[in-house]
């Protein structure tokens, strides 16, 4: 061999165990999240869909910052903040930030970012602004919110998941689809790629606000992964580090395996089952307790979560400002169900139960067909998929259906406005539940600033509600979850919001 080819031989080697160095250190760069939620849009004022409130707090900042270990509100875009004496100004003062692209985050782009939650047709939640009269902007660091009416929980309202501010510049020179395609962010990431439908990667923000975050500078991977049995194997192998929702099956077998940490973490989750109250059989009440009578919640949440979560009493999440955790909602009586579906002459009446994929829904969905045969009605079990379940509900196409909501803030305004609150943004979650006395109730509990009396506010409403059956209260439900040891200061947050900008990585 020549001198020549030697030195080329040498070079070679030396070219082939860099590129295998840095394909090792681009694989330890690496976090990858399996979720059953899939992100469908990159828009944070256009959807309240779990997988994408999930993704909206990677990449959207908002104007303040909600500290994950205590809860607490902190500045954010904005460094301060002061609140009229009547509560119905609040005046934002900015921080200077950057989005992603390095063009500087000014009051425009907040004014711009709140007005399209509150007013766009398709925003998916107004309500969060539903209180604002309007938004000023005094200066290119400054913008004024004036409230029509006082809100308690408005400071909190600033950071919920679709008030993450957006790039005015880009939404207007590329327009509302366009720019979700490759969005301009505030937040701790920015978009390496997204194939809707397989999975949606992030990388770092270098002109994030928050100076040294996120902690760690690996790429992340936000998999949809529909099977929880293909989830776990492939957290098993190491092929992903996060698996979002184990089923409570799983959890058992998770937690014994060497490598992984599974936790049941802190969430305002509450598993329930939606009535139809705009037509027969649920627009009567007598039919509606029936049901709630029929259904053995303690039965159910054992049987279903091996015990892991708590029967509800309320249709309010447990984790809620204002429990009433000694109200007793109803216990099961099988033989009161059976009169009561006879007095109110819907014997014999169909159901219709649509039920998406999941063990938890499937199950669930069982006791309810069981249960309501037995007290004298027709229940029709209807597999479908998430798009349908939406449409179905959305349009009243159904009469029961198992489901599980949450709420961000721990203060219950916007949990009323959502799930019972027949003139507020959902139709009380597609039950079409209305009640003139809980609507003025959420009003004036919106702007009590007493606490005791927003406390009596709040558990009126909740015991009227239950006591209607605007839907059956099933069980309280932490977010189970695990993650690789290999991660650290890495959770899902009451509000939704994975900490993946607090994350440090080991190998």
């Amino acid at each position: 061999m020549t001198k020549l080819s030697k030195i080329m031989l040498a070079a070679s080697v030396a070219l082939a165990t860099m590129t295998t160095m840095l394909g090792t250190a681009h694989a330890e760069a690496l976090v990858r999240i399996a979720s059953p939620y899939p992100a469908t849009t990159l828009d944070p004022s256009r959807s309240a869909a779990a997988g994408n409130i999930e993704t909206f707090g990677q990449l959207y900042a908002r104007v303040l910052h909600r500290n994950a270990e205590t809860g607490e509100l902190e500045p954010g875009l904005a460094e301060k903040w002061d609140v009229s004496d009547d509560r119905l100004t609040y005046t934002l003062h900015l921080r200077e930030a950057k989005f992603s692209d390095g063009s500087p985050i000014t009051a425009d782009d907040v004014a711009f970012s709140f007005e399209r939650v509150r007013s766009d047709p398709q925003s998916a939640l107004p309500s969060t602004f539903g209180a604002v009269d309007s938004f000023t902007v005094t200066d290119p660091k400054t913008i004024v919110v004036k409230l029509k009416n006082p809100l308690v929980s408005m400071l909190g309202q600033f950071e919920m998941w679709n008030a993450g501010i957006v790039s005015k510049a880009d939404v207007e020179k590329r327009g509302d689809d366009a720019f979700v395609e490759a969005p301009v962010t505030s937040g701790p990431y920015t978009v390496k790629e997204w194939k809707p439908g397989e999975k949606l990667v992030l990388i770092p923000n270098p002109n994030y606000w928050r100076t040294g975050y996120p902690k760690s500078d690996a790429t992340v991977e936000l998999l949809e992964v529909a099977e929880p049995e293909t989830a776990a194997a492939m957290l098993k192998s190491g092929e992903v580090d996060v698996m979002r929702e184990v089923e409570w099956s799983q959890a058992e077998d998770l937690s014994a395996t060497e490598g992984l940490n599974m936790r049941m973490e802190d969430s305002h989750v509450i598993y329930t089952v939606l009535l139809n109250h705009s037509r027969a059989p649920f627009s009567d009440l007598k039919a509606r307790q029936a049901a709630a009578y029929a259904l053995d919640k303690k039965a159910i949440t054992q049987i279903v979560t091996t015990g892991l979560a708590s029967p509800a009493n309320t249709v309010l999440p447990s984790g809620l400002d204002y429990h009433d955790k000694d109200y007793a909602g109803f216990a099961p009586d099988m033989e009161k169900a059976r009169q009561l579906i006879e007095e109110s002459g819907m014997t014999g009446k169909e159901v219709k139960i649509p039920v998406t994929a999941g063990q938890a829904t499937q199950q669930i969905a069982l006791f309810m067909q069981a249960q309501f045969e037995a007290i004298g009605l027709k229940p029709v079990i209807v597999n479908v998929d998430v798009a349908t379940w939406w449409t179905d509900t959305a349009t009243a196409e159904y009469d029961a259906t198992p489901t599980w909501w949450t709420n961000e803030l721990t203060d219950p305004d916007t949990a009323v406005r959502w799930a019972i609150c027949g003139s507020c943004d959902s139709h009380a979650f597609n039950t079409f539940y209305d009640n003139a006395r809980v609507d003025a109730l959420t009003e004036e509990g919106s702007s009590e600033a007493d606490e005791a009396k927003r406390e009596k506010i709040y558990r009126e409403i909740a015991r009227i509600a239950t006591d209607e059956v605007a839907q059956i209260p099933l069980f309280d439900a932490p977010f189970p979850i695990a993650y690789s040891t290999r991660l650290q200061n890495l959770k899902l947050t009451p509000a939704m919001q994975w900490t993946l900008e607090d994350m440090t990585v080991t190998e």
